[in-house]
C-alpha cells in the first residue's frame, strides 16, 4: 500500500489497523504522480488497486475500489490472476 502521508503517519496507521502487508510512505508524491493517480485538486492520492506481478509488470488496475469491501474484492482478484496464497 503506497500513501502520501509520512511515515510517522502510516506507521501510526499500520499499528492501529494491525497491517500485516507493507506501507510505502510518499510524502513527496512522486510515487503517486508516476502511478498517474495523485488528484491535482485535493493532493491526495485516489484509492486505486495496483496489482503487479512478480516480474514487475501491472496484471490489473482497479479504479473503483470502496474501502469497506476492498479486502474481499483483493482476494477475490489475486484468486482470479491465479495468485497463491499466502501460507
Amino acid at each position: 500500500m503506497i500513501s502520501v502521508d509520512t511515515l510517522e503517519e502510516n506507521t501510526a496507521f499500520a499499528k492501529k489497523e494491525q497491517a500485516d502487508f507493507p506501507l510505502l510512505a510518499d510524502p513527496t508524491k512522486g510515487t503517486a504522480t508516476k502511478y498517474g493517480v495523485l488528484n491535482p485538486k485535493s493532493g491526495f492520492a485516489n484509492r486505486w488497486t495496483f496489482y503487479i506481478g512478480p516480474d514487475g509488470k501491472i496484471l490489473r488496475i482497479e479504479q473503483k475500489v470502496t474501502p469497506a469491501t476492498a479486502g474481499e474484492d483483493v482476494t477475490r482478484i489475486l484468486s482470479e490472476l491465479k495468485v497463491a496464497a499466502k501460507r
